[in-house]
Order: structure tokens, then sequence, then C-alpha cells
């Protein structure tokens, strides 16, 4: 069974009043969830409240859930507006973006960086992190949770789409965007960016 229907089946299990199979989809999503909301907040008890709270939010909707797209983009949909709603209202900025070395994917952006293991290399690599994490922070937010979800989240395309609640086409031009404003950034302070600078500019 794909990851999508048995979290179907979870979900048409709850709709006929299985508290217990919630359970099973918050023990399953919890960590993600949390890990989404960090790149909104700074403080990580105040991301698990928002996480928990999204959770309610997604229990107290479930019996609208049709299945049109898959839970967990259904999901990650209302912890990225809970967790905005809360940066808004508490007038924060979104925290620092780390770029998950455990996750193949998301630490695609460094694998570019030649000889990281000398002492020159290192201080490289954490100047460029910075200057990535300044770049995405200045992106608006419509291309920096597009970027974020992608590169950090290692979402597709259609699940950002889906995650976003716009088309695909949106998803591609803003990642598109992003890369670019980030290239353009590492290109100020490092010569030739990320390597794509001639197909760029």
């Amino acid at each position: 069974m794909s990851a999508d229907a048995s979290d179907l089946s979870l979900v048409r299990r709850v709709q006929h009043g299985d508290k217990g199979a919630f359970d099973a989809l918050v023990l399953k999503y919890q960590h993600k969830l949390v890990k989404l909301v960090m790149r909104y907040v700074r403080n990580p008890a105040e991301a698990e409240d928002i996480a928990q709270e999204a959770f309610i939010k997604a229990y107290r909707a479930l019996p609208q859930f049709r299945g049109d797209s898959a839970f967990y983009t259904w999901l990650y949909r209302i912890a990225i507006n809970t967790a905005k709603n809360a940066v808004v209202s508490r007038d924060r900025s979104p925290i620092e973006y780390e770029l998950d070395r455990s996750n193949e994917e998301s630490y695609d952006m460094q694998s570019r960086m030649k000889d990281a293991e000398t002492p020159e290399g290192l201080v490289l690599t954490d100047e460029i992190r910075s200057t990535v994490n300044a770049a995405i922070d200045a992106l608006p937010e419509d291309l920096r949770t597009a970027i974020v979800l992608r590169e950090l989240e290692g979402l597709s395309y259609e699940e950002i789409a889906a995650a976003m609640a716009c088309p695909v086409g949106t998803v591609r031009s803003r990642i598109f965007r992003a890369r670019e404003a980030i290239d353009r950034r590492l290109r100020q302070v490092f010569e030739g960016g990320l390597g794509r600078a001639e197909e760029i500019g």
C-alpha cells in the first residue's frame, strides 16, 4: 500500500469515528511538521505549539477532506498557513535556513562545493551557507515558501502546488525566480555563484 493510500485509509477511519487512527497520522507527520514550522519561527517549543495547532485544525477540518490531494500536502498547507499567521501575529522574522545535511536532495545546493574538507573550504561553506540564508530570508514569502519546500523539504513540484494551492507552472516560476535571486546574491560575494551564472545571466 502506498503512503498516500495508507494515509487515506487512516483518514477514512478518523472520519468514521476512530480517533486512534488520527494519533497514527500525528505520529507519522509530527517530526516533519515541526521541521517545516521551524522555517518560520525561531523557538523549538513555539514550533511544537504551532505544529500542534496545525494538527488540531486538520482534525477539525478532516470531515471535509475528500482526498483530492495527498493527505500530507493538505496537512502541509494547513501548517504553512498556521505558521505564517503566528509569524504575522507575533511580528517575528523567519528563522535562518539550515540546509539539512542528512537529506541529499536538500543538501544539493551545497554539494557543489569543492574541497569542503580543507580549512579554507569549510570557511567558504559557512560563508556560502550564511549568504544563501540571507538570500532566502530576503525573498518574497511566496518564493521563499516554494524554495524551502523544494530544496529543504524535498517535495515535488506537484506536491508544492498542492501545498501552496497554485498551479505547477506557478511553482516552477517561483522556484526559478528564487534560485535566480539566490544565485545573484552569491555572485556578488563569490565569483561564479553556484555555477549557474552562465545559465541565468
